[in-house]
């Protein structure tokens, strides 16, 4: 079965690096509907008492208003593509290797496999590059 590959808009903002730091933005997003596929927090250590949060995706106009009302911005210097497949042994070298092959440098990647399925975010630093590591992937 070929990889299914689409662009996601990530959104990203601060976070206090306290109990419920995390859990009042997930809410906001919660409150306006959001179901949302990928989530990333980390402490920032150049930033002492704060985190960052990473999301995706986000549909509609109440969930954007609920986004930025919760001071989460649309990322413009990161671009993501989704990826799932079917997981087989090596699928993340075969995907990586496919992609460092045509010369594109990745920005991050996270991935998880349930029961036969994979999903993977690969993120890049240009739109182009995103646009070619879909047309990469897709022929995998």
């Amino acid at each position: 079965m070929a990889l299914k590959v689409t662009r996601e808009d990530v959104w990203v903002g601060s976070i206090k690096d306290e109990p419920g730091g995390l859990a009042s933005k997930l809410a906001a997003l919660a409150e306006a509907g959001a179901c949302l596929d990928f989530v990333i927090a980390r402490r920032a250590p150049d930033k002492p008492g704060t985190g960052v949060v990473f999301v995706t995706p986000l549909k509609g106009a109440k969930q954007a208003a609920a986004a930025r009302k919760a001071k989460l911005r649309k990322s413009r210097h990161l671009r993501s593509l989704r990826v799932e497949g079917t997981d087989k042994p090596g699928m993340g070298a075969k995907m990586t290797t496919a992609l460092a092959e045509a010369g594109i440098n990745l920005r991050g990647l996270s991935a998880a496999a349930i029961g036969r399925r994979f999903v993977a975010h690969i993120a890049v630093d240009k739109a182009a590059d995103a646009t070619k590591a879909m047309r990469v992937l897709k022929k995998l």
